[in-house]
């Protein structure tokens, strides 16, 4: 997502390169180009022109410093600009009340039943709830069925009421049922509905009223694009609701639709979908969505992700054997599990300051650790805690097992040795002389 708007953007910078200061000329004709681009990326009209109209504003308003070139003071207030125009602070979920109450409403196809085993999960591993996932889209035959699967998958509990059609009585049992049961998060799915469908649209307002609910959130396919900005302010007439929650953020979408929903409904993004996993699910910073826009990377995110699979007790065992030199194969593989369980390897790569540009066009797939595995998992259990006993036959028959051949077995082999050297020299050397060590090298 944002790709092309980030490339657009930094055309536009460069206009001002090699400028010795910031003039109207200057300024207009790079926030021409900004609002060509933001245009392009499928942001309402108005909201690119107000947005330009602000920037240009607060640019011509400052003085520029001797030590900051004009390009790079108006990459600072672009940003300030794209921060405050995707609502500014990190707009958090109210999860008040006993049992807490969150309804989910949208289009068909949105993603809300997905999006319902998402937050129940998020909300279970991460603050401790007990969650209850209520199934009130009577109209779509396999909607009960999905979360169902979702709610499984998650152990979380769905209550269902097979053969009852009125979802407003579904909704009113469900949180009943959640208070005798001790369960203190009621996680309400309902059908997808149009906002012109006003049989429909009356039934959410009475579901809502029924329950009244801390969180109604709308969830949009970020996909549809300024589409998608209309339809929320049609339902926020209605339903006046909390949040929105934008779905397929990783899919090819220009971006409009975060950029320009806030502005139009003045209701926050609370959460994005980034994948089809059930741990691809994020709170939306609006400064760090600015930095990526602009290829600054989102180095807090990626070290909150690592920070998700990190166990205190095993990091301290991991230094011990570091130290020892008694790193092997199967904590090596216990690393990579971590890895992969952060989410997308590329996703994860672009949040690095730098990076997003560099791997843009390369295929990083998600299936980049299969061959390793495959060798380590062909390796006996000596062999994996023990790789310094791996000789030239070993080495023959771990090939024929992982289906691979002998020069990548070798390759893996030295890269580890590599990797364990590395780590002990971390643990043992303070950093100035290890990079002393490494540079003799």
């Amino acid at each position: 997502m944002f790709e092309n708007l980030s490339e657009r953007l930094e055309r536009s910078f460069k206009l001002l390169k090699g400028q010795g200061k910031i003039t109207e000329i200057n300024v207009a004709e790079t926030l021409k180009d900004v609002r060509r681009a933001l245009l392009d990326a499928d942001v309402n009209y108005k909201v690119a022109k107000q947005f330009t109209d602000t920037v240009k504003a607060k640019a011509l308003g400052q003085n520029v410093i001797n030590a900051i070139k004009p390009s790079e003071l108006m990459v600072k207030i672009v940003h300030d600009e794209l921060t405050q125009l995707m609502g500014g602070d990190t707009a958090q979920i109210n999860l008040s009340g006993n049992p807490t109450v969150i309804l989910m409403s949208g289009l068909q196809g949105s993603g809300k039943t997905t999006f319902s085993g998402k937050i129940a999960k998020k909300l279970k591993s991460e603050k401790a709830k007990r969650p209850l996932l209520v199934a009130c889209d009577v109209y779509r035959p396999a909607a009960i069925e999905q979360l169902k699967i979702l709610g499984q998958q998650i152990e979380v509990p769905v209550y269902t009421e097979e053969g009852n059609n009125n979802p407003v009585e579904i909704a009113k049992n469900a949180i009943s049922y959640a208070k005798a049961n001790h369960l203190d998060l009621v996680i309400v799915d309902t059908a997808g509905r149009l906002a012109v469908d006003e049989q429909m649209m009356d039934e959410i307002e009475r579901i809502k009223k029924a329950i009244n609910p801390q969180e109604t959130l709308f969830v949009v396919d970020s996909m549809t694009g300024q589409d998608a900005v209309n339809t929320a302010k049609e339902f926020n007439d209605r339903l006046d609701f909390d949040g929105v929650v934008l779905t397929k953020l990783d899919g090819d979408t220009r971006g409009g639709a975060a950029l320009s929903i806030r502005t139009v409904v003045t209701k926050p993004i609370k959460f994005v979908g980034t994948g089809e996993k059930l741990d691809a699910l994020d709170l939306f910073h609006p400064a760090r969505m600015a930095d990526r826009i602009l290829g600054m990377g989102d180095i807090v995110s990626l070290v909150e992700k690592a920070q998700q699979q990190f166990d205190e007790k095993e990091a301290r065992e991991l230094q011990r054997k570091i130290a020892k030199n008694q790193f092997n194969f199967n904590d090596f593989l216990n690393q990579i599990q971590q890895i992969k369980k952060m989410g997308n390897l590329k996703d994860l790569a672009s949040m690095i300051p730098g990076v997003g540009k560099a791997i843009k066009d390369l295929d990083i797939d998600d299936d980049a650790f299969k061959g390793i595995e495959a060798i380590i998992h062909s390796m006996t259990e000596k062999e994996r805690a023990n790789p310094e006993i791996i000789n030239g036959s070993r080495r023959q028959r771990i090939a024929r097992g992982s289906g691979t051949n002998i020069q990548d077995v070798n390759r893996l082999l030295k890269q580890f040795e590599q990797t364990r050297k590395m780590m002990k020299m971390a643990t043992t050397m303070n950093p100035a002389k290890m990079m002393r060590n490494m540079r003799r090298k």
